[in-house]
């Protein structure tokens, strides 16, 4: 009975991590670039007392084994990296990224971070920053008093400056691309770090080997699914339910020996 009760204890954690994701899903339903995790599960090992094959009498055998499973875990977390719909906000400096690609910049340890949230704004000496300040790279400098500042989709950012009869171009935007984007590691503030798993990053002009077009005066919503995740957790909530009434059951069945044996 003590052996039930841990496995369907294993049930209850595993069912904990899941809500625990579907909540932190709803809760950034409103992040711009976020993107959604899912959790995946593998079942524990096996207690095998008989192996299918071992031999029954003269001539026959077990057609399968006797396995008692021992529960269940979480193996671990994957971000769902579809495009998420496009929010037109009018913001010159608000740019999205249609298809693959991620914004690079540069993190106040030195490292360089990923982000998929393309709100920039202009720092005091005309760089352009995320909105905590963070510098974008490759560094874009927008001088004081410049206007009609336009973003092309490949990158490239022009400007009608003081003085100026035509456009004067400012810099070219470039993107990084991952073989495995599951690979990185999520740090928060809606930046990811390269890791072994994910590859090095490929950085180039937006548009081209592939990498998505860029999207000036829009964002990228989250990717989130309200009604899905909502559904998922009725499943979650009823899977909890029943993990724990199996619980009930051992506990009930160990007291009917303890009272009648």
């Amino acid at each position: 009975m003590s052996s039930s009760m841990h496995v369907a204890k294993t049930g209850l954690t595993a069912q904990q991590t899941r809500m625990q994701v579907i909540a932190n899903n709803l809760a950034n339903v409103n992040t711009v670039g976020f993107k959604s995790d899912r959790v995946n599960f593998e079942s524990l090992l096996y207690q095998i007392t008989k192996v299918a094959g071992d031999q029954t009498s003269e001539g026959t055998a077990m057609t399968s084994s006797l396995a008692l499973g021992t529960g269940v875990r979480a193996i671990n977390t994957e971000k769902k990296f579809s495009q998420g719909s496009m929010i037109t906000t009018d913001n010159a400096l608000d740019i999205a990224v249609d298809g693959d690609g991620f914004f690079q910049v540069l993190l106040p340890d030195g490292t360089m971070g990923y982000t998929r949230n393309g709100t920039f704004s202009r720092n005091s000496e005309g760089s352009m920053t995320t909105a905590s300040g963070y510098v974008m790279q490759p560094q874009i400098t927008i001088p004081s008093g410049a206007a009609q500042i336009a973003i092309a989709q490949d990158g490239i950012i022009t400007a009608m400056l003081a003085g100026e009869a035509e456009p004067a171009e400012l810099g070219q935007l470039t993107t990084a691309t991952f073989a495995n984007p599951r690979g990185l590691k999520p740090l928060g503030e809606n930046f990811f770090a390269e890791t072994s798993a994910s590859g090095a990053a490929s950085v180039g002009v937006p548009f081209t080997e592939g990498r998505g077009k860029l999207v000036q005066g829009s964002l990228e919503s989250s990717n989130v699914n309200v009604v899905q995740q909502l559904v998922e957790m009725i499943e979650t909530q009823r899977a909890y339910e029943v993990s724990s009434k199996s619980i009930t059951a051992a506990d009930e069945m160990m007291r009917y020996i303890s009272n009648n044996l």
